[in-house]
C-alpha cells in the first residue's frame, strides 16, 4: 500500500504550506492523480485522514482529481486516450506510444485558515 507514503508526502507539503503562510490550520488539499499511476484514491483518502489526525491538517478535506491517460503514437502522430489494458495506437496498431498525460501525482493547491 504505497498510498500511505504518498499521503504522508501530501500531508507534509500541506503542513509546510500552512506554516510558511503563518496559518493555524489546513482546511483542504486538492491533488491531481494520473489514471495510470496505480494509486487507489480511496486508499489515499484513508491514509490522508489517518495521518492528519493530531496535526494542523486534522479534518481537512482531500479532493482528488483523476487525470485521464492520453498518448501520441510515435509512428503516425495520432493522439488518443488509453487504459493500462490497451497500450497500442488505435490508428496504426503501433506500441510506440509517447505518454502525454496520466502519470501526474501533484498537489494542486492547499487551503489554509
Amino acid at each position: 500500500m504505497h498510498e500511505m507514503g504518498i499521503a504522508q508526502s501530501i500531508l507534509d507539503i500541506a503542513v509546510e504550506a500552512a506554516r510558511s503562510h503563518q496559518a493555524a490550520r489546513v482546511t483542504g488539499v486538492k491533488v491531481r492523480i494520473g489514471q495510470i499511476t496505480g494509486v487507489d484514491p480511496e486508499a489515499l483518502a484513508f491514509g490522508f485522514t489517518a495521518l492528519s489526525a493530531g496535526t494542523i491538517a486534522q479534518g481537512a478535506s482531500l479532493t482528488i482529481e483523476t487525470v485521464p491517460a492520453s498518448g501520441c503514437c510515435r509512428e503516425c502522430r495520432h493522439e488518443f486516450s488509453f487504459t493500462v489494458q490497451r497500450f497500442f495506437c488505435p490508428e496504426c496498431g503501433s506500441a510506440g506510444i509517447e505518454i502525454l498525460s496520466g502519470r501526474e501525482l501533484q498537489v494542486e493547491h492547499v487551503e489554509v485558515d
